[in-house]
């Protein structure tokens, strides 16, 4: 595939990203390209995952977008126009849960709240929303320590979206969990992503987490990353029960060309 990677139908772009590239400096002082040239773009309440071989540069690539780390070529653009700093409106949900051990659940999901603004009866109010949603309405007064692996990355999750940003960027945030645990809790990303209106770029490495979730799959090749290939995932299956949906002839036929495109690179 060249050129740009597109969202689908005429919706203007929230992000995009031109010939993007990164090049560090090795140890002994040459410059290492770990991102050659990427260009695709991300429409409002549309859904991409990014999926490729470990270490091809996708933390590198979520790092660039939301200019945590300056890009060596190309430009990223946020509602049309480049910025020099981190965007407004970007959600970022990484791995590790990173929660604060001395806040509750409820703290914790306050957190961006509070540097956003607003009351405190208010931000409260949406804390306690989120968490009800998420099932965790019963463990709000409970510190990290004392949650599952799964709560805490619930917990996570809800802080992420309680600022209501218009772009998620996550990075394998699910990877970690077991397998019930992760297919209940990309339900209830999948829903709330979706009733939200949100954007979401996500990175994983797992290909049916990717088909299940995603409009577009774009795979990337070893490094330097470019993206070699792009899947718009047209399922007509209820994508509120995972379980059924990857068992549908269409949900196959994507993870087999995808897991294929990697295993040849």
């Amino acid at each position: 595939m060249s050129g740009l990677a597109q969202a689908p139908g005429k919706r203007k772009a929230l992000l995009e990203a031109h010939d993007l590239g990164k090049d560090f400096l090795s140890d002994d002082g040459s410059e290492l390209e770990i991102i050659r040239s990427i260009s695709f773009t991300l429409a409002p309440g549309e859904i991409v995952s990014l999926v490729g071989p470990s270490g091809c540069g996708k933390t590198t690539l979520l790092n660039l977008l939301c200019r945590l780390t300056e890009p060596s070529r190309g430009a990223v653009l946020w509602n049309g126009h480049e910025i020099g700093s981190v965007p407004p409106g970007v959600g970022y949900m990484l791995q590790k849960d990173l929660l604060l051990p001395w806040r509750t659940a409820l703290g914790n999901v306050m957190l961006g709240l509070e540097v956003k603004g607003g009351t405190r009866a208010a931000n409260t109010a949406r804390a306690h929303a989120l968490l009800d949603q998420l099932g965790l309405a019963a463990f709000a007064g409970h510190y990290p320590s004392t949650l599952s692996g799964g709560m805490r990355q619930r917990v996570a999750l809800a802080r992420t979206l309680a600022p209501e940003p218009d772009v998620l960027l996550f990075d394998e945030p699910f990877s970690a969990l077991d397998f019930q645990t992760k297919i209940l809790i990309e339900r209830d990303t999948l829903r709330l992503v979706r009733e939200l209106g949100r954007s979401l770029l996500l990175i994983t490495h797992d290909v049916e987490e990717a088909v299940s979730l995603s409009d577009r799959v774009l795979v990337l090749s070893r490094r330097p990353c470019t993206i070699v290939s792009e899947h718009r995932i047209d399922l007509d299956d209820d994508r509120s029960n995972l379980i059924a949906l990857r068992e549908s002839k269409g949900f196959a036929h994507h993870v087999r060309q995808i897991w294929t495109e990697l295993d040849i690179r």
